[in-house]
């Protein structure tokens, strides 16, 4: 008998900046201080009758019965997180991820949509930060879909419409408060992105709102890897913020400083403060041609 497909609450959450951690308090401190962590998540999970699926290294897959109890559960991850003390100055933080949608169960993991989308939610949130879907939101209670803000659209592999991206306000700061009133502009400073390639240097913006990057001498930013596509990737600038948009066939690798490299394949993604991009293959690749980039 095939596999039933329901809907659950699919909820995703690691630890920020672990490599970084790893070199800072060595191997020994550094596990204990992310199991430590861990136990604060699986605590977050059980409180709303949630179920850990699988802990992968810093990371944890849990499954939750509702959109309700995933938004509690991740504002309970972060605030549990956020009392932890540092550790030789350095503070522990968690990114978090969720989406309620139609999955399968199957051998005590989960597959799916919702398994899919989460993870995605979970790969563009930062340290101390929650992200969900517009469909999650639509699914929350009127109390908690209150405490999310929308922040864009951008497509995900294995659907052809775009998505809706919510963050969750999980906490009441000066930041995040202003950062929430759409009528108040955050500051008055034009945003930029800025290129770097070997001795090229590329400045986007409202003056210069979009760019192409590839092997092809017709790019804005030629990038003469063997693994590039002709025109491998473009970046647009849309209401203040810095769209990367792949074209590509082998993928663009992107690493925000302080976070793990994510590929993205035929997909969109916002960039957000420094880092590095390659084509088509991973930046620690031989002979990869590496492009930086930082938001100002």
């Amino acid at each position: 008998m095939a596999a039933e497909l329901l809907n659950f609450a699919i909820l995703f959450a690691d630890v920020s900046g672990s490599t970084s951690l790893y070199e800072k308090l060595g191997d020994q401190r550094a596990l204990a201080a992310i199991e430590a962590v861990l136990a604060e998540l699986r605590k977050s999970i059980a409180i709303q009758r949630g179920r850990v699926i699988k802990t992968i290294g810093d990371e944890v897959m849990a499954v939750l019965p509702s959109a309700d109890a995933a938004m509690q559960a991740a504002c309970d991850m972060q605030n549990r997180v956020a009392a932890i003390p540092p550790a030789d100055n350095v503070r522990l933080a968690i990114r978090v991820g969720f989406h309620f949608g139609p999955a399968i169960e199957e051998g005590g993991d989960f597959f799916g949509d919702a398994v899919n989308t989460a993870a995605r939610m979970a790969g563009l949130a930062k340290g101390g930060q929650i992200i969900t879907s517009g469909a999650t939101v639509d699914a929350l209670s009127q109390l908690l879909r209150e405490a999310t803000r929308d922040l864009d659209a951008m497509t995900v592999k294995g659907k052809q419409d775009e998505i809706r991206i919510f963050e969750v306000v999980w906490c009441d700061s000066e930041d995040l408060t202003t950062l929430a009133g759409r009528e108040t502009p955050v500051s008055t400073h034009a945003p930029t992105l800025t290129l770097i390639h070997r001795e090229h240097t590329l400045t986007l913006g409202a003056a210069r709102p979009s760019a192409s990057l590839g092997r092809e001498a017709t790019n804005d930013l030629v990038v003469a890897d063997k693994m590039a596509s002709r025109v491998h990737c473009k970046i647009e600038y849309r209401r203040g913020k810095f769209l990367l948009v792949d074209q590509s066939s082998n993928g663009t690798y992107m690493t925000v400083e302080g976070d793990a490299e994510i590929m993205l394949k035929r997909e969109q993604l916002l960039l957000r403060g420094r880092g590095v991009l390659s084509l088509g293959h991973s930046s620690a690749a031989p002979g990869a041609e590496i492009v930086t980039f930082a938001c100002n």
